[in-house]
């Protein structure tokens, strides 16, 4: 994978922590240079210190999916700086969680807004880039986006609506080079368990995961850069994940007996830590 992408430009959002932090050292190490885009800068700058300390120009830009117009001004400030566009990950997400009855309309509104809306916008702003390079759009989807549990409706709902995305992409963009990869992750280490139905992060998850069952972040992001340099048109991660997905591809029945013979659910929002007494 050495080299892979030299002289090529990355442009990756929510690459803050988890994911997106790991597809930048990774795309770096494969020869890339690499724009950072996510709202919590100061954890960008310490990322593109790194990057930039093994050799790589790395550059940090303050970004907000939801934001009209963020995604422009960060891809402007992209070609100005690294002076052109390869590949584009659209990786910035969270995950709304309960029942339905527990949720509104809005809690529904916030969930597309960063998950299918974020994507877009990014799609938007980054398109002729792509076209000029004969480049690559990754989408971040999840093994969720194949298969909906219980508590987990507004997440499966916006994971869904990507992965219909990216498999329409996938034909529009072919006559143009561009290649589109949809990523759909089962349990990998982020922090999307440590951020509540308001995009509001807490220092603890509720109910973390057995650790056996979550593949480290940097494993997940070998796999992903790899099927992106393969111009796969998915790649789904973690052994759990492919063999949930087979499944469902090839015994949807079989899929809905386990997830209500065992009780299968959604993950829990996380909660403020109870205040020192």
């Amino acid at each position: 994978m050495s080299g892979r992408f030299a002289g090529q430009v990355v442009f990756i959002t929510g690459a803050s922590s988890g994911i997106g932090a790991a597809l930048a050292r990774e795309f770096a190490r494969a020869g890339a240079d690499v724009a950072l885009a996510a709202r919590r800068v100061e954890r960008l700058e310490r990322l593109a210190a790194e990057l930039v300390a093994a050799g790589r120009r790395a550059l940090v830009v303050r970004c907000d999916v939801t934001v009209d117009g963020d995604l422009e001004r960060a891809a402007a400030r992209t070609r100005e700086t690294l002076g052109r566009i390869d590949v584009v990950v659209a990786n910035a997400g969270f995950g709304v969680t309960g029942p339905l009855e527990a949720l509104t309309l809005d809690d529904y509104r916030s969930q597309f807004e960063t998950n299918v809306f974020g994507v877009l916008r990014t799609v938007y702003a980054t398109l002729e880039d792509l076209k000029k390079t004969r480049g690559r759009l990754v989408i971040l989807g999840s093994v969720n986006g194949h298969i909906g549990v219980p508590g987990a409706s507004a997440y499966a709902m916006s994971k869904f609506a990507v992965r219909g995305l990216a498999e329409s992409l996938g034909h529009e963009l072919a006559p143009y080079g561009v290649a589109v990869t949809l990523v759909s992750p089962g349990f990998v280490a982020s922090e999307i368990r440590q951020v509540d139905n308001r995009g509001v992060w807490h220092p603890e998850p509720r109910a973390p995961l057995p650790k056996a069952l979550v593949m480290p972040a940097a494993a997940a992001a070998r796999q992903i850069v790899r099927a992106v340099a393969r111009r796969r048109r998915e790649t789904v991660v973690t052994g759990h994940g492919k063999v949930a997905v087979f499944l469902q591809r090839h015994a949807p029945w079989l899929v809905a007996w386990g997830i209500r013979r065992f009780g299968i659910r959604g993950r829990g929002e996380p909660r403020p830590a109870p205040a020192a007494k």
